[in-house]
C-alpha cells in the first residue's frame, strides 16, 4: 500500500506568502562599565530565530534601545579573530546578505512601533542588555502590551534581565507564578574564567532567586533549553534562540 505525505512549507525569503510579522529587538551599543568593553548584541541569538521565523513564512523587524546602527558583541562574531564563534555558520551565511547589514544598520528606535502590526515580540540576548535593558520601562511596558494581549512575547539569554522588573498593567511582576529561564550561574563562571575578569554587574539567577512566587529554572551549562509557560516565552542563553523561537512558531501557528 503506497503513503502519500505532502509537505507545504512557507518561506518568506525566497518570496512564499508572508504569515505575518514578528518584532525583534536587539541592544544599540553600550560600554560595560564592569570592563570598559564595547558591548551590543549577540549575532547567534539574532539569526538562529530569524531563520526559524523566516523559514516558518514569517517576516522580521529589527528594532532597537536607541535606533540607528547596532554592533554585535565580538565574542559573538563568527570571524573574530577569538574563534569563539567560528562554528556559527548560520551567522555567518546571514553576515553575507547586503539585506541584513543594512538592516544592522538602520534600526528603528524601538518606542517608534505599534504593537498592532506585530504577532510576536521576540528579545534578542547579549551583553548590552545587562545595562540597555534593565531599568527601560518603556521597553518593560512594550513586552507587557505584547504579553496582556496573548501575544507569544519572548526572551532569550541576558536579554532575559527585563523580565526583573517588569510589570503587567495591574503592576504585578510579569514573571509571578511563571516558570522560566535565563543565563545561569554556571555560565557566567564559565565566561568570567575565560575572559578572566568578572563581566556581569550582576547575575541574572541571582536576582531572579530573589523573587518571590516565581520559578527561574536552569538546564545543564550552554544547552538548548527554553520554556513556554503560557504566552511567556525564555531561553537560557545564546544556544537556545532558535528553541525559543520554534516555541513562538508553535504558538502563532495554532
Amino acid at each position: 500500500m503506497n503513503t502519500v505525505q505532502e509537505v507545504q512549507n512557507y518561506v518568506h525569503a525566497h518570496g512564499m506568502p508572508s504569515k505575518g510579522k514578528i518584532l525583534m529587538v536587539a541592544s544599540s551599543p553600550a560600554t560595560s562599565a564592569q570592563t570598559g568593553w564595547p558591548i551590543g548584541f549577540w549575532i547567534a541569538e539574532l539569526t538562529h530565530p530569524l531563520r526559524v521565523f523566516q523559514e516558518a513564512g514569517y517576516e522580521v523587524d529589527l528594532v532597537s534601545t536607541e535606533g540607528g546602527k547596532i554592533e554585535m558583541d565580538s565574542y559573538s562574531n563568527p570571524t573574530d579573530a577569538s574563534g569563539y564563534a567560528a562554528h556559527d555558520i548560520i551567522s555567518l551565511g546571514y553576515l553575507q546578505q547586503d539585506w541584513f547589514n543594512q538592516m544592522l544598520d538602520n534600526t528603528q528606535k524601538f518606542t517608534d512601533v505599534e504593537v498592532a502590526n506585530y504577532d510576536a515580540i521576540f528579545l534578542v540576548g547579549g551583553q548590552g542588555p545587562m545595562y540597555t535593558f534593565r531599568g527601560n520601562r518603556d521597553l518593560e511596558q512594550l513586552f507587557a502590551s505584547f504579553y496582556e494581549q496573548g501575544k507569544p512575547s519572548a526572551a532569550v539569554c541576558h536579554s532575559t534581565t527585563l523580565l526583573l522588573e517588569a510589570q503587567t498593567s495591574q503592576q504585578e511582576l510579569l514573571v509571578k507564578s511563571k516558570t522560566w529561564t535565563g543565563f545561569a550561574n554556571t555560565e557566567e563562571d564559565y565566561a568570567d574564567q575565560a575572559a578572566g575578569v568578572k563581566i556581569q554587574p550582576y547575575r541574572i539567577e541571582e536576582e531572579a532567586r530573589k523573587i518571590a512566587d516565581t520559578n527561574f529554572k536552569v538546564a545543564a551549562p550552554f544547552s538548548s533549553y527554553a520554556i513556554a509557560d503560557g504566552n511567556l516565552i525564555t531561553g537560557q542563553q545564546q544556544n537556545s534562540g532558535a528553541a525559543a523561537a520554534e516555541l513562538v512558531v508553535q504558538q502563532l501557528n495554532r
